[in-house]
């Protein structure tokens, strides 16, 4: 049995629904790595730099017998692949892959820590991530739900149906 991780994704350029969409089918293609869930496609205002385009995000599910490291690699290698540069902090962006959740684990090392740390303020991971785990628990927060409570201020379109 492998483990269960969540993938948020994100983009705001080249045409950001289709990015979100080929990056779900990319997933799938990962080593010992399987999709079992997507959500739908959420567009949201950008936080931090303001002065770029909204963003599509989405949520994915996986089963994989990837470690955190190479998970988190794997996507740094597909938002590679995909354009991806990083000019500046919240700079405009192809392709953002984060792990947010991996298995029950809390964990920190250099340039990864679980569950993702901004995740339980973001309604763009949230609202997709209850769309296909309604009753997740974020280890060290609580209850996804709640969280989601606390970003009632935050814009959120749903867009599309990713699956």
């Amino acid at each position: 049995m492998g483990h269960i991780a969540f993938v948020g994704l994100g983009s705001n350029l080249s045409d950001p629904c289709s990015q979100v969409l080929r990056a779900l089918q990319m997933l799938d293609s990962l080593p010992q790595t399987k999709v079992l869930a997507r959500s739908s496609l959420y567009r949201s205002a950008p936080i931090g730099y303001l002065q770029q385009p909204d963003f599509i995000n989405a949520v994915a599910r996986l089963e994989t017998e990837l470690s955190p490291r190479a998970l988190l690699d794997a996507l740094l290698g597909l938002e590679k692949d995909n354009g991806r540069t990083r000019d500046f902090l919240n700079s405009p962006r192809t392709l953002d892959l984060d792990v947010l959740l991996y298995d029950n684990l809390q964990h920190h090392e250099h340039g990864l820590t679980l569950p993702h740390p901004q995740m339980h303020r973001r309604a763009f991971v949230l609202r997709p991530l209850l769309e296909i785990a309604p009753d997740c628990e974020i280890p060290g927060v609580g209850p996804a739900a709640e969280a989601l409570r606390h970003c009632a201020d935050q814009q959120l379109e749903r867009i599309t149906d990713a699956g």
